[in-house]
């Protein structure tokens, strides 16, 4: 399994307060993605800038299908470009591939607040009882992009943290991208309520 499958398995596993917005998902898989890649050794960062390795075939399809998305000249894409074009639908792109490969079964009553509309449940699996193994073990990288999705605590200063530069610049990214997308779900609530009270002064 990769860390983009353990994270959805996690966020579908786990109870919480709240939904998780698809885009928040989506932005997290990318970062989970590019992570692996790194872990792989298919790329590197230059500065904030993802730098191709020589291109090999990488088992997971949906892993290989991000690398083989890569610029592979100069100039190249910065992480924070990657995580908004990556992660374009990304969410929708694993929860499909979960189902495909029997991990998603449907049914009628949801246990899980993922998504607001959906019916899909996981199954008792190997790859979901590996996820749960790694959320057990507190592992940095799937905790911190939890947290940023929402279905974690915040870290403490007891939590493990990410020894490398190059992971740790990708989980400050994705932060950044989310606090941008909550940013822009704000001004647009904003602008419907603003446009909901001129209407009514108007008389609509």
């Amino acid at each position: 399994m990769t860390t983009p499958r353990d994270l959805l398995i996690v966020a579908m596993d786990r109870p919480s307060s709240r939904s998780v917005e698809r885009g928040d998902l989506s932005l997290a898989l990318a970062g989970a993605e590019l992570i692996d890649l790194l872990g792989a050794d298919a790329v590197r960062l230059d500065g904030d800038h993802i730098v191709p390795n020589p291109r090999r075939p990488i088992a997971d399809h949906l892993l290989d299908e991000a690398a083989s998305s890569l610029a592979q000249q100069e100039p190249y894409e910065s992480v924070d470009d990657w995580l908004w074009r990556r992660g374009r639908g990304l969410s929708a792109a694993y929860l499909a591939a979960l189902e495909a490969e029997g991990q998603l079964a449907r049914q009628r009553h949801r246990r899980w607040l993922l998504f607001r509309t959906s019916q899909m449940v996981l199954v008792d699996s190997p790859a979901r009882r590996r996820a749960r193994d790694r959320w057990a073990a507190d592992e940095p990288t799937v905790a911190a992009l939890a947290v940023g999705i929402g279905i974690h605590d915040k870290r403490t200063e007891d939590s493990p943290s990410v020894a490398d530069d190059a992971v740790a610049t990708v989980l400050t990214a994705v932060t950044d991208a989310l606090a941008e997308l909550a940013d822009e779900r704000q001004r647009r609530a904003r602008r419907l309520d603003e446009a909901a009270k001129t209407n009514y002064r108007r008389g609509f």
